[in-house]
């Protein structure tokens, strides 16, 4: 083995000296609490006071199993009320640490069921530049030297990662039957702690405290087996020690004030010492933190970045290049453009379209005008033209189709001869008759060119003005795309209630493992599996408070789901209310858009 450089062995052993040293003032500040010391008995009670706010402050949880009238007898005694906050407490405590355990098991879970390249991958890429550089090395090494060096690095993948799997499964497995157990425990003695708390609160505190110690001796047990180092990964461990409640009036009918209080703040001490252990456990087999895991493309990013610097830096003014302001000046021209182009100038067509139709109404009168005009100056030409040919005197009711069939016929005539009718003939009249004809023809044409026109100006403006609604409409849905972060099942949007309705899926199955554990005699696993529902039903309690008071179902789902919690009711009736509760709330169905 290389030498350890100096550094690390000052780092190590300053590490270790605090530790011991934290552990030491732990045992005698607790020696003196139960001695009677009344200054470190008020420090104690402080700290615990503290610790009590910081976790009223996580939001809601789960309820105890408690009658419904039993706060009206919690208030008499502030002990009783104390002990009804640490139970409180312990649930809290204990579903966030399953919580971030299941966090981490999740992810190693799912490392697991990928292949073999994606192990290896894993690996040596998404464990951090040590990580990269030592997997290179004996990737390289073995096959060159041995030629089966994808296959020892899969194996050794797949040990890194079942290793953590099983920590982790573990750490559930004890924390979920000891969260099954104080559940159990409250709701066995929740009567006896209405009608008689001064001889049901002893009891209830013995019992926790046993809790706590097989609690102990379950997790000491998995820690000799698995860590025979105390230091791992670059963390020192320490076995889990807590605190016994002292041999003084265990069994008594009725306990002093001063030995409640004692007991409560073992119990918190012994719960701030278990978050401790767990959160120095759990951060040692964590999966990698997004800096860790996307290591490689943030560093691909920071170079993009530096030769993107770089590069801006040589064009700028630092180095003497007018390069970027002109691209400004010609991105600020180009913006410009595209905004009258595409915004300015629709919209002003859209509003003289709307605001000025008696203008535009003036113009398209006066055009008919001067196509009337047209219109009769030809009539007046045919009819002088027909009598003049016919000598005779023609109504002024005729139409001008027969006018201009008498001229037609006259002009062929007078095409018989064109020199001699051009001179002296009637040929010329009757081509500037023509030539007024086709003057009127293109005056009609012309104005119902321009009443088409004129009809479809808005169509013309919103057209140009498209390219402007595409991007803005882009924005607008990237923006609320980035607003509306719906992942998590507190959300508002349709990701959020799927995962509402996943944690009832959840909870159904923990129902019927813990049948089928039942009927098998398991009682150890059906425990378990009952603490591991009581964890996603608290999920779902926090999941869908907020979002089932809005909707005012509260009061009904919530007591849903302390039915559902309940250890002595059916499994029957626990699966007719899952299956009421994904119909019939509101905030449980599939979309907010009800048929």
């Amino acid at each position: 083995m290389a030498a350890t450089p100096p550094e690390n062995e000052s780092s190590e052993s300053k590490a270790l000296s605090t530790i011991y040293s934290d552990y030491l003032r732990n045992r005698i500040s607790s020696f003196f609490r139960l001695s009677g010391s009344n200054f470190i008995g008020k420090l104690s009670n402080l700290y615990h006071q503290l610790t009590r706010a910081r976790s009223r402050r996580r939001g809601p949880s789960l309820p105890l199993p408690l009658p419904s009238n039993s706060f009206d007898s919690i208030v008499v005694t502030s002990e009783g009320s104390r002990v009804f906050d640490v139970l409180q407490d312990i649930l809290e405590h204990v579903c966030l640490d399953l919580h971030n355990i299941q966090k981490n098991l999740h992810f190693w879970q799912s490392k697991a069921e990928a292949s073999n390249a994606q192990k290896v991958y894993f690996l040596i890429f998404e464990r951090g530049p040590r990580a990269f550089i030592h997997g290179t090395i004996r990737l390289i090494r073995e096959c060159v030297v041995e030629g089966s060096g994808m296959h020892n690095l899969s194996r050794s993948a797949a040990a890194y990662i079942s290793e953590r799997i099983t920590v982790l499964t573990t750490l559930r497995y004890y924390l979920a039957t000891f969260l099954a157990q104080v559940y159990i425990e409250v709701d066995r003695l929740g009567e006896d702690l209405v009608k008689d708390p001064e001889k049901s609160l002893p009891e209830l505190l013995v019992t926790i405290n046993g809790l706590f110690s097989k609690l102990e001796a379950s997790i000491s047990h998995f820690h000799a087996a698995h860590q025979c180092d105390s230091f791992v990964d670059g963390r020192y461990s320490f076995p889990l020690m807590l605190e016994k409640l002292p041999e003084v009036n265990q069994e008594g009918s009725q306990w002093t004030d001063c030995e409640s209080r004692d007991a409560i703040n073992l119990i918190y001490e012994n719960l701030h010492k278990l978050d401790c252990y767990l959160a120095d456990l759990v951060a040692k087999h964590q999966k990698p933190r997004k800096v860790t895991l996307y290591w490689t493309r943030y560093t691909l990013g920071f170079v993009g970045v530096s030769i993107c610097s770089f590069w801006l830096v040589k064009h700028s003014r630092l180095m003497g290049s007018p390069d970027i302001d002109n691209w400004i000046h010609e991105a600020k021209d180009s913006t410009i453009s595209f905004w009258k182009d595409h915004v300015e100038q629709p919209l002003l067509a859209i509003r003289d379209e709307l605001f000025e139709t008696f203008r535009k109404r003036h113009k398209g009168v006066m055009q008919q005008e001067e196509v009337q005009l047209t219109a009769n100056s030809l009539h007046r030409m045919l009819l002088a033209f027909s009598e003049q040919t016919s000598g005779q005197k023609i109504p002024e009711n005729v139409s001008e189709q027969k006018l201009l069939e008498t001229v037609m016929s006259r002009y062929e005539k007078e095409l018989m001869n064109p020199i001699k009718n051009a001179l002296g003939g009637e040929l010329v009249r009757a081509l500037l008759i023509q030539i007024q004809k086709l003057k009127l023809d293109i005056e009609t044409a012309m104005l119902e060119l321009d009443q088409i026109l004129r009809a479809n100006e808005i169509n013309f403006a919103i057209l140009a003005a498209l390219p402007a609604f595409f991007l803005s409409f882009l924005l607008l849905m990237l923006v609320r795309a980035w607003l509306k972060k719906d992942t998590r099942a507190e959300g508002r949007g349709r990701v959020a209630r799927l995962q509402r309705r996943l944690l009832i899926v959840e909870v159904e199955k923990r129902i019927m493992q813990f049948q089928i554990f039942i009927d098998q005699g398991l009682e150890n696993d059906a425990k378990c599996m009952y603490g591991l529902g009581l964890y996603s039903l608290d999920r779902l309690y926090r999941a869908v408070e907020r979002h089932a008071k809005a909707t005012g179902e509260w009061l009904c789902l919530r007591q849903d789901i302390v039915d559902l919690a309940k250890p002595r009711l059916r499994t029957a009736y626990k699966f007719t209310i899952t299956s009421r509760m994904v119909q019939v709330y509101d905030c449980l169905l599939p979309s907010s858009k009800r048929q």
